[in-house]
């Protein structure tokens, strides 16, 4: 089976799959981080293409936020899938540890992307929760799980460990000061980093908008 195929066959199982997920983390989240890894992808050197495009699609194909914290379920069912397309052993284990490592797992937590194909994948990842549709994105999560807008009270925390981060449940604008705004310095690739700089931008604007309609002032 032809690599081209492997990947519209690809798409075509995740889009059933989370054509109707409404937290933000649906198909056409995957479709985005898919096109934007492309994009950078184009822009970097010696970069194996099908894998960055397999771990694209797959890298949110069993969240641990929705699996009770549980790391290990999206490397089982991409090789699940993968396997079932008679692909390489080698080129799962490279889409395994791609999946594995390009979650966000607290401010304290450094990143560990070990090839130019999981630095591709974790830019376009990290890429679409910043701007317009990471803001979208936030509050159809939160809302989805039950979080409040906003809550003065509920103080910001920089999650030292994936464990608290994993435990936490503050009001949705915590998220931008929490994660978001961290993303920006978090690039790997020179292209994501431009693009970033943007859409860090955007929700800088958006945030000081949104707090001065809170207190009454617009």
């Amino acid at each position: 089976m032809s690599h081209d195929v492997i990947i519209s066959q690809t798409a075509d199982y995740v889009r059933a799959k989370f054509e109707s997920e409404g937290t933000g983390h649906d198909w056409w989240h995957m479709y985005r981080v898919w096109q934007l890894s492309k994009t950078i992808a184009a822009t970097e050197q010696n970069v194996d293409l099908f894998v960055v495009e397999l771990a694209a699609l797959l890298h949110d194909i069993a969240d641990w936020k929705f699996h009770d914290g549980d790391e290990k379920i999206g490397p089982r069912e991409a090789r699940k899938w993968l396997t079932s397309k008679q692909v390489s052993n080698s080129v799962i284990e490279h889409v395994e540890d791609i999946i594995r490592t390009v979650s966000f797992k607290g401010a304290g937590v450094p990143s560990n992307m070990k090839t130019i194909e999981g630095k591709i994948v974790h830019d376009a990842d990290k890429l679409d929760a910043l701007g317009a549709v990471g803001i979208a994105r936030t509050f159809a999560y939160g809302g989805a799980n039950g979080r409040g807008l906003y809550d003065p009270a509920d103080k910001v925390t920089l999650h030292q460990d994936f464990e608290s981060y994993k435990q936490n449940n503050g009001a949705s604008l915590n998220h931008f000061y929490e994660k978001l705004l961290l993303l920006k310095d978090r690039m790997y690739t020179e292209a994501a980093k431009e693009l970033a700089a943007g859409r860090h931008q955007y929700m800088e604007g958006y945030l000081q908008r949104f707090h001065d309609e809170w207190a009454g002032k617009l």
